[in-house]
């Protein structure tokens, strides 16, 4: 249980550093929150519980092909709000709009055979 707090708090404390980076430099924020962070923290974590290269190699891949589904979100978003949305109706449609290309690649992905 002790393994798994530590992940926790680890992860937990970068998603901090990173709200508490963009209240200062929005910009550098976003270049830190760009950073595949998460990502080589969970292939990290995932190392340290399998040492499945597979797994790990499955993972990566997969996680590409998810990543651009998400990325229209945040040129939705800034759109948005520049036209004068509220936050949370843009954040709301943003994500509705990710949710909707998420379920167009789950469609896809087989048709392309894309390792998901």
């Amino acid at each position: 249980m002790s393994y798994l707090a530590l992940k926790a708090i680890l992860s937990g404390l970068l998603v901090a550093a990173i709200s508490e980076i963009a209240r200062r430099s929005p910009g550098f924020a976003a270049l830190v929150a760009s950073l595949p962070l998460v990502s080589i923290l969970a292939m990290i974590w995932l190392w340290r519980d399998t040492s499945d290269t597979g797994r790990i190699a499955h993972h990566a891949e997969a996680t590409f092909w998810y990543v651009l589904p998400s990325l229209p979100m945040f040129l939705i978003l800034p759109w948005l709000l520049r036209a004068g949305a509220g936050f949370w109706p843009a954040l709301a449609f943003g994500c509705a709009v990710t949710f909707g290309l998420y379920l167009a690649l789950l469609w896809l992905a087989p048709r392309f055979n894309l390792p998901l």
